[in-house]
């Protein structure tokens, strides 16, 4: 039954103070105590001789001082002594350590600040008016060029006609004695 006098409610009832939202783990949810005191960290393991990649520097050296010369008697040499790198010599920090100055800062350096004098002078509106008219300037020496008219072959005989051409007294040979 409604409650008299009052909105009927649309919602759901909320659960009692003594309810946790949310997932829990019985082994590892120790509560806040434990989230606020301890670091789930992840122990370090120690890769198994299969994991590491082959040493085929060394498998190579071997392989030529026994006398393989062929692709194929290296892939048996390969098979039958199938050496792995140390795990020394693979850790990646020793393999290549960083190559940075002494003195280096990491992350990025910071903008220098806008002098005041500057900005009291509106010197960064003079530049920018500097840089439109320029920029006009531009424009318009790019449309005169524009506009200039192409060149053809009868603009040019209209301002220089060809000179006439003199007629020749060439004959033919044979008729020449007649």
């Amino acid at each position: 039954q409604p409650e008299v006098g009052k909105p009927q409610r649309n919602c759901y009832t909320l659960p009692a103070l003594d309810f946790a939202y949310g997932l829990y783990i019985q082994r590892t949810d120790g509560g806040v105590p434990e989230a606020i005191g301890s670091w789930d960290t992840v122990k370090p393991r120690r890769a198994s001789a299969r994991d590491m990649p082959r040493d085929f520097l060394t498998m190579n050296r071997g392989a030529l001082r026994a006398g393989c010369t062929t692709a194929r008697d290296f892939n048996l040499y390969y098979k039958a002594k199938d050496l792995r790198c140390k795990e020394e010599e693979y850790n990646h920090l020793q393999r290549s350590p960083p190559k940075l100055p002494a003195a280096f800062t990491f992350g990025i350096p910071p903008r220098p600040s806008t002098p005041i004098f500057d900005l009291l002078q509106h010197k960064y509106k003079e530049l920018w008016m500097e840089q439109q008219r320029a920029l006009t300037v531009a424009q318009r020496v790019a449309k005169k060029k524009k506009d200039k008219v192409r060149e053809t072959r009868t603009t040019l005989l209209r301002r220089e006609p060809e000179p006439a051409k003199e007629e020749s007294f060439w004959h033919l040979p044979r008729l020449e004695k007649v």
